[in-house]
């Protein structure tokens, strides 16, 4: 018999079977070869059953029925993968063995563990484990493929991670959902980002600008002008700057201090995925999903770079000669000119910038391949032009400069002056002109800080010297008006690093260390939570700028106030990743763990079914229940319309009771719980197809999910029953469509997109 190679999507699938099957027969599905069958999931095949599953009673939301705490988690089949998954079994049959070639990571290892589960997979285990999709890669980890029993410990973790998500997911948003009467969405991770973000609003809106006034004068000494800020206490009196700045204007003055020494700076981390997304958002614009999609597409279609869900900014000593090969190939092509004036001496086992084992787990930093990029888009050559350029420069030496710092004495008035000179480049020539701080012979680079004086700060390529012994004339002087400013909203690349770093905010030491290497989510999921706050209405982007809806405002303030602090506090997220963290190593239950979120879940039932209900107006108009919102006052006041990013009006799934018993009805029921009509073919979304009044939309509306299929198409009204076809099988039967000048065509309507629901049609040849 065959050994079955599950990998986690088919590009990964046909990249491994070209390496280990090169003359594999192609089954559409799957790819046959003399010794290896290989197949794939299409991400998550599988998904933790919605509550309903577990009990009718659930479709209505009722704070009497919480909490809901399955003694035993099912799970279900995605409908729209729900084939594949089948074939994945009926391959599992011929096979005496199988490879889990999915993702290395937490999320791989959960896909491939479902598939087990639920197919009943007997067959010994083997697991490849490899960070990048080049041909030696996979054929050195088919050469050292490893035991399954050794990742046993990362799959409990997973799960352990996926039903407290749940657990905390569903009982928390139906709590506060029915006793606020409002669509609220609450997660472990989602909720306290949203709180950084509620926090930083209220700093902004709280702030008061304090006016001062900065002197600054500018000094000569045979040949040599620098320009200086007065130092000392800060002036808050025009008339008083004023004063100093005449006074020391066409005066002599001595240098009191200079201090004259040499620095390096050395190339920037390796890149990680969350400081890829930082560095994107902040260049390019690009938000953090966006960024992800890239970097994945660089991974697994182009095969250029290694695999970028990683939060490691350092390699081991087995990616060092393989770092010097992709140099070499570097050596031809775009950034063969900085490939050629690199030094591959520098990037060795030794080199604690680069080489740091202790610093990688699972994945190490983001490299680039040995494979040279095709076509790529303008955005995917941006990306890849970043991690190239990041690579390139390790190979470089440390840019060197000479640091001067003058203080200046006039009229017993001090005036300080920082100069940093340019000696040596270095590594620094690998990036783009723009990014050079290389600067010009006076060339102003101020250190800011918002709410100081600024520190004058002169960048020169040419060198710079003075004379302590000998005098200075002030030849110029003058006073400007300051304002101290607030703090910045959060973009989706500053939000990044806040979450990154959120763990420094906890005052429990030892939490704060447990945090340091994780904070908020993960690289890999830090970008959908963003978006998932989009989704549900809490933020909107105003350009790059993050703005808080009132609905997430309110959320914030109802969590607080019912006295669960811990959900918006980075702290439960610290003792979570801790713990994970500890049972993936094997240090720690799962078990014990699942017991303490399951008395936390029932903690915020009891302390949100007491707590006094929402005001009718708590929401303004940006719509109980909506979806995405378009920021403060916008929206709708239907029920419990949602508008989603395809800007699609959808409805909730069934009637949320609260705990008066009183009912949020939708537009487009009176009364009763609405007919499932299909499962939502979404990748990885476990809700159900319902309809509305102008489309059929998701029940995981609140969750993020955007499916939704309007009632009319290409002037074809789509029945249920056509609808149960699209999602089920993918199209329509054969319809047939009037043309402009009176004349019919046969086609039919074909399920586009499953993320959004967006159709399009197909001619069919009589």
């Amino acid at each position: 018999m065959k050994t079955l190679v599950i990998a986690e999507k088919p590009d990964m699938g046909r990249t491994i079977a070209a390496v280990i099957e090169p003359k594999a027969k192609n089954n559409r599905t799957y790819l046959e070869g003399e010794q290896y069958i290989i197949t794939w999931a299409i991400g998550h095949l599988l998904g933790l059953a919605e509550p309903d599953a577990y009990d009718s009673k659930y479709k209505r939301w009722n704070i009497a029925d919480l909490p809901i705490i399955p003694d035993q988690f099912k799970i279900v089949p995605n409908p729209r993968t729900k084939d594949q998954l089948k074939i994945i079994g009926e391959l599992a049959k011929r096979a005496s063995a199988i490879v889990n070639a999915c993702d290395a990571g937490r999320e791989g290892q959960y896909i491939f563990a479902l598939i087990q589960q639920q197919l009943k997979l007997r067959q010994p285990v083997k697991r490849l484990w490899i960070s990048d999709l080049t041909a030696e890669s996979i054929r050195r980890g088919f050469d050292g493929l490893k035991d399954a029993a050794e990742f046993e410990n990362l799959t409990y973790a997973a799960r352990a991670r996926s039903e407290a998500d749940w657990l905390i997911g569903m009982n928390a948003s139906r709590a506060f959902t029915t006793r606020h009467n409002a669509l609220l969405s609450v997660g472990r991770v989602q909720t306290p980002v949203l709180a950084l973000i509620y926090d930083r609003e209220m700093e902004i809106e709280a702030f008061q600008s304090q006016t001062f006034y900065e002197v600054a004068a500018w000094f000569r000494q045979e040949g040599v002008e620098y320009r200086g800020l007065r130092q000392g206490d800060k002036l808050t009196d025009a008339a008083t700057a004023e004063a100093i700045a005449n006074s020391v204007k066409g005066k002599t003055g001595q240098i009191i201090k200079y201090e004259a020494k040499q620095t390096k700076e050395y190339p920037y981390r390796l890149y990680d995925l969350t400081l890829l997304q930082r560095e994107a958002n902040a260049k390019y614009g690009y938000g953090a999903k966006k960024t992800l999609d890239i970097a994945q597409a660089l991974y697994e279609k182009h095969k250029v770079i290694s695999y970028p869900r990683t939060n490691s900014n350092y390699v081991t000593e087995q990616n060092i000669e393989g770092m010097h090969k992709t140099l070499n190939l570097l050596k031809n092509g775009t950034y063969s000119e900085l490939a050629l004036g690199a030094k591959p001496e520098l990037v060795h086992k030794n080199n604690k910038g680069v080489c740091n084992p202790s610093r990688v787990e699972d994945h190490h930093a983001i490299l680039p391949t040995l494979k040279r990029p095709g076509t790529l888009s303008k955005e995917e050559q941006n990306i890849y032009d970043l991690i190239v350029r990041r690579f390139l420069s390790h190979f470089y030496p440390a840019a060197e400069y000479k640091q001067h710092t003058v203080l200046t004495e006039v009229e017993k008035h001090q005036f300080k002056t920082s100069v940093k000179e340019l000696l040596s480049i270095g590594w620094k020539v690998v990036l783009g002109s723009g990014d050079q701080e290389q600067g010009a012979s006076g060339k102003k680079k101020a250190k800011k800080n918002s709410n100081e004086e600024e520190e004058a700060e002169e960048w020169t390529d040419k060198a710079f010297a003075v004379q302590p012994d000998l005098p200075v004339r002030c030849t110029k002087s003058e006073f400007k008006e300051k304002a101290t400013q607030p703090p910045k909203s959060y973009t989706e690349g500053t939000l990044l690093k806040a979450m990154e770093s959120a763990g420094k905010q906890i005052e429990n030491e030892e939490l704060r260390d447990a945090m340091k290497d994780s904070g908020l989510g993960t690289p890999a999921t830090r970008a959908a939570t963003i978006e998932r706050l989009k989704n549900v209405g809490y933020i909107t982007m105003q350009g790059k700028k993050m703005q808080l809806t009132l609905k997430g405002r309110t959320a914030i303030e109802l969590i607080r106030r019912a006295g669960v602090d811990l959900l918006t506090s980075p702290e439960m997220t610290g003792q979570w990743e801790r713990r994970l963290h500890q049972i993936s190593k094997g240090e720690a239950g799962q078990d014990k763990f699942m017991e303490n979120v399951k008395k936390f879940t029932l903690s915020i039932i009891e302390k949100v079914r007491v707590q006094a209900p929402a005001a009718a107006d708590a929401f303004g108009e940006d719509a109980r229940g909506k979806g995405k919102g378009k920021g403060r006052g916008a929206g709708n006041k239907a029920g419990n319309k949602v508008t989603s990013g395809s800007k699609a009006t959808r409805t909730s799934t069934a009637n949320v009771t609260s705990s008066k018993g009183t009912t949020a009805q939708s537009s487009t029921a009176s009364s009763g719980v609405r007919e499932v009509l299909a499962s939502c073919p979404s990748p990885g979304c476990s809700g159900h197809i319902i309809e509305g009044k102008k489309g059929y939309g998701c029940s995981r509306f609140k969750e993020g999910c955007t499916f939704v299929v309007w009632k009319e198409y290409a002037g074809k009204k789509i029945t249920s029953t056509m609808l149960k076809s699209l999602v089920e099988k993918g199209s329509t039967q054969v319809l047939s469509f009037k043309r402009k000048d009176g004349s019919t065509v046969k086609a039919r309507i074909i399920l586009k997109d499953v993320v959004t629901g967006q159709l399009s049609g197909e001619k069919q040849e009589v």
